[in-house]
This record gives C-alpha cells, sequence and structure tokens, in this order.
C-alpha cells in the first residue's frame, strides 16, 4: 500500500485501507488479551476482561472515522487529470472532506491563488453558503481574513474558473503583503493557506 499525503489524488483510497487495517488491529489487541485473561483464569471476571474493555476505546474511536471516510468517494481518475491540467502550477489538493459541526462536505478539488481559493464539490446537497462561510472562518482565525473562499457544484465553470486564474495568476498575488510563519519558514503563503485546510480536512 503505497502512502498518500492528505490533499493528494488518491488519499481516500489510500485513507480506506489504512484506517480498516488501525481499526483491526484495534480490535484484536483487546480480543487477545481477552481471551488470555479467560484461558488462564477460566473466567471472564479477571483484570484482564477489564483491560480489553478499556483497549476497546481506542477501537471504536477508530471505527467512527473508519465509517466516515468509508462514506466518501475517490475522484476518477479523468476529472483528476482534467482539474490538474487547468491548475498548472498553482498551489492545488485533491480528494479533501471538510469536516464542520453539522455536516462534512467533500471536495473533489481546490486551487489557491492570492486570495482566490476555488473548490470543486461533487456533493449536490452542499450548502454552497454555509461551507464558504465556514471555510472563510477557518482561514480569518488562522490570519488570512482577505481569502475569498469559492465553492462551485459545476466541475466545468470549476475547470473554467481555475484556468482564468491560472492565465492570471501574477495579478491574483500582485500587492499581497506576506510575512512567514515562524513554524513553517518553507512555506509560502498559499501553501500556508492549504496547510490550514488540510487541518480540517478527515
Amino acid at each position: 500500500m503505497k502512502k498518500k499525503k492528505k490533499g493528494s489524488y488518491g488519499y481516500i483510497r489510500y485513507a480506506k485501507l489504512r484506517t480498516f487495517a488501525i481499526t483491526f488491529i484495534l480490535f484484536a489487541i483487546p480480543l487477545v488479551i481477552y481471551v488470555t485473561g479467560y484461558l488462564q483464569t477460566k473466567t471472564r471476571l479477571n483484570l484482564f476482561t477489564f483491560v480489553a474493555i478499556l483497549g476497546c476505546l481506542p477501537a471504536c474511536k477508530s471505527l467512527v472515522g473508519l465509517i466516515m471516510i468509508l462514506m466518501q468517494r475517490s475522484m476518477s481518475g479523468d476529472k483528476y487529470r482534467e482539474a490538474s491540467a487547468a491548475a498548472g502550477d498553482l498551489v492545488a489538493a485533491y480528494e479533501l472532506v471538510f469536516t464542520a459541526y453539522e455536516h462534512t462536505t467533500p471536495v473533489n478539488a481546490l486551487v489557491v491563488c492570492g486570495d482566490q481559493l476555488v473548490c470543486y464539490t461533487p456533493d449536490e446537497k452542499t450548502d454552497i453558503a454555509y461551507i464558504e462561510k465556514h471555510l472563510s472562518r477557518i482561514l480569518t482565525m488562522n490570519g488570512f481574513a482577505s481569502v475569498q473562499p469559492k465553492v462551485m457544484k459545476d466541475f466545468h465553470k470549476y475547470l473554467q474558473r481555475v484556468s482564468e486564474i491560472a492565465g492570471r495568476a501574477e495579478h491574483y498575488r500582485a500587492d499581497i503583503e506576506f510575512t512567514p510563519d515562524e513554524r513553517y519558514p518553507e512555506l509560502s503563503r498559499e501553501e500556508l493557506i492549504l496547510h490550514t485546510l488540510l487541518a480540517i480536512s478527515l
């Protein structure tokens, strides 16, 4: 299983396999502890059972994560290639799932350029106004109040908008002051914006 970074194409498929493996192991450990205790003492009323029950807590937490990631769908290869070609050298990410209190929002592709943040979601039920406000609030809290999130459901309109931004990238980056973050001195402003978004994605 080749490792995929969050925000890269193929991440959801990788995350499903990885989370399944971790969940399986986390449930197997307390099961082994319980069986070992039972075989040694011939009763369930022992310290091993208590430890096994406690061991199920992280396993159950992992199971919740597994259920959430299993509900997500990977981006098709054709759409990825189209989105990647349109983005060109722009800072871009793919197969993200933004989390919020009310619900999660799948974002198959996004680009960041200057104060422009354009996202594509395949979910027709997405509340555009809500997720744009949520992203704006998160970015404002992290020092990027001027960034304008735009979420689109129409893939072709997304490609068109991204192509327009890619063609005028320097225009959108003009007159934006930026002081590197001491924690991540190697990251550009746009990479820091993406880094912030990755933090709220599954």
